[in-house]
């Protein structure tokens, strides 16, 4: 996708993991509130009240922003005078349980999305996600059962015992399945009886996997969403840090998904599809695969219990690249773009051979990252290597390589190495020479843009099964489009783009992706939309209604807070910009309900 950081030291960043850092330059969302109490605006904008001034103004503002009655968190403020938000929040559910009146769904309350926008972004408070079971009953009834749906029970009546269990520790299945067997009248300790006669019995596993497509597909998108919001934050008070065995989910060795061009399976892949899930239209979402533990199990219980494919694309060209990719597209009758790229760093820079030290012994590069080496990082091991002669001692030959495998130098001359320039990365990337440069592109920004977006590769790999469904074109919906990498394999695997609309952040990148519309003399139509959070279902319906359809949903929402190189705000799926996952989500589930009403 987008932006990072700058040349130099880059002293602080942990690159102790593989995968590579890169941040999405989008700044946090503003929302401002205008509540009027007692003839006195009170204004918020992520900031303290401009009111009086006072701690007890601020919480007053911020409950009542979370559509609490004024009359409920005054009391509350009063029955915990040293104002500790959390204790607060619980005595504001207490008291509105017991005291479930008109009042409390005051003018006040914010829709979902909006509030989502007026949390502040950069310290989620677990207030916030605690108040989401409150807001699943405002506008979505809760279908338990066929009977009580019928006589209009609201999650009200549920979600006392589920805000109980998962605060015991137990995940939003467990709760809901084992509301779903005891019945809605059940107690906490019936219920709390089901599941651990499950655990103890070792059939926890199959017990709530029979319940998973009730659960989980049954959900609104809107439900979905906070249900994981509340859990993620439960785990997170509970459990605290996530040790660094914790923190990485396992991957598969070797990462090659359902296949890779060069090796042909004996047993065909096989894999099913829940009812929800099956195309079209066809959704293809992509992220890093190195993610926090239990990212990639959200991602996929949102999108219909796809499970992610892991690829790493060094078996498709010169560098390693580990993805995960959620998709319903046929898994059979794939092919490659022809004709194949070079697969090691000698082939693909043959230049770099003459001057390669035989100690040396990488054939593949890492990761393409955001940001490259500095000038003073390849003078110093110039240097260093200069001063041994010929024959480096051990201790420089470790020091050199390990410089070289972390910033992905390639040797340019004797005793000399360099990053990689930009048109290196296009290629090695599977994008056209010059995809990136001129039109008001810095080299920096060139680094980055390229580091954010699909290796072509493999992603025509997995898109190659459309070349037939779609014959005399495509509809495609790009959210996240980054440089248009999507778009790219598609005209490479010679699929007509007939309409495209790309939703991209970045002007540079907007303007890269228009330029190479351009210049490949695309027939189609291309409309660039800049935000997805702007995408509403109204603009879908036209853009429905003008093309007949979308084929292909596409994209890979920001990873900045799932990287293993992120350190300093690597909150998953929390994370003010990989947050934005959601959208995906709202934004596919929106199409597919469209089309389906439309046919």
């Amino acid at each position: 996708m987008d932006h990072h950081i700058s040349d130099g030291e880059n002293a602080d960043i942990d690159w102790n993991t593989d995968d590579e850092l890169e941040i999405q330059n989008i700044g946090p969302t503003s929302c401002t509130t205008l509540v009027t109490r007692d003839a006195q605006a009170i204004i918020s904008n992520g900031e303290a009240s401009s009111s009086a001034g006072s701690s007890n103004s601020n919480l007053v503002q911020h409950f009542l922003g979370m559509g609490f009655s004024e009359r409920l968190v005054i009391q509350a403020i009063k029955e915990n005078v040293e104002g500790d938000t959390e204790s607060i929040l619980e005595t504001l559910l207490t008291h509105s349980a017991l005291d479930n009146s008109p009042e409390e769904h005051n003018s006040c309350d914010l829709s979902y999305h909006q509030q989502e926008q007026c949390v502040n972004n950069d310290e989620l408070s677990s207030d916030y996600d605690e108040s989401l079971l409150e807001e699943l009953s405002e506008s979505d009834s809760w279908s338990w059962s066929d009977s009580e749906t019928e006589n209009g029970d609201s999650l009200l009546k549920h979600e006392k015992p589920i805000s109980d269990l998962i605060s015991m520790g137990f995940t939003v299945e467990e709760a809901l399945s084992a509301m779903e067997r005891c019945g809605p009248d059940a107690s906490i300790a019936e219920l709390t009886d089901m599941i651990y006669a499950a655990q103890m019995a070792k059939a926890d596993t199959v017990f709530f996997e029979e319940e998973k497509p009730k659960n989980s597909c049954g959900l609104t998108a809107k439900q979905k969403r906070k249900l994981y919001a509340l859990e993620a934050r439960k785990k997170k008070k509970q459990k605290g840090p996530l040790t660094e065995e914790e923190e990485v989910i396992r991957l598969p060795n070797p990462m090659i998904g359902y296949g890779i061009p060069s090796e042909s399976s004996v047993t065909p892949p096989h894999r099913e599809l829940a009812a929800a899930a099956i195309g079209p239209p066809y959704f293809y979402y992509e992220n890093v695969a190195l993610t926090p533990k239990g990212v990639w199990d959200t991602i996929s219980r949102f999108l219909y219990d796809v499970q992610p494919e892991f690829v790493d694309s060094k078996y498709f060209c010169a560098a390693a690249r580990k993805r995960g990719y959620v998709h319903n597209l046929p898994i059979h009758n794939r092919f490659p773009i022809l004709p194949l790229p070079p697969r090691t760093i000698h082939d693909a820079i043959p230049l770099t051979k003459r001057w390669w030290p035989e100690w040396d012994t990488r054939v593949k590069l890492n990761c393409l990252q955001t940001v490259y080496a500095s000038a003073k990082l390849t003078d110093r091991i110039r240097k260093a290597l200069e001063k041994c002669g010929d024959y480096p001692s051990l201790e420089v030959q470790k020091y050199v390589m390990d410089q070289c495998r972390k910033w992905n130098l390639v040797w340019v001359g004797k005793n000399k190495v360099a990053p990689l320039e930009p048109d290196e990365v296009e290629m090695l990337l599977g994008f056209p020479q010059n995809h990136t440069r001129g039109g008001g592109i810095s080299r920096t920004d060139r680094y980055k843009s390229l580091g954010n977006s699909f290796q072509v590769d493999t992603v025509a790999y997995h898109l190659s099964v459309l070349k037939d469904l779609y014959p005399n074109g495509i509809n495609v919906l790009s959210l996240f489009s980054g440089i248009g990498g999507a778009e790219v394999a598609l005209h490479r695997l010679k699929i007509p783009l007939k309409n495209v609309v790309s939703v991209e952040i970045s002007e540079a990148n907007r303007d890269i992706v228009r330029s190479w519309w351009e210049q490949t003399r695309q027939t189609g139509n291309l409309v660039h939309l800049s935000d997805v959070r702007q995408l509403d279902g109204g603009q879908l319906e036209e853009f429905i209604k003008s093309f007949g359809g979308f084929d292909l949903i596409v994209g890979g929402s920001p990873c900045n807070n799932l990287t293993g190189s992120n350190r300093v705000s690597r909150d998953g799926l929390e994370g003010e910009h990989s947050s934005l996952f959601f959208h995906y989500f709202d934004i596919l589930n929106m199409v597919k309900d469209i089309m389906k009403v439309k046919n």
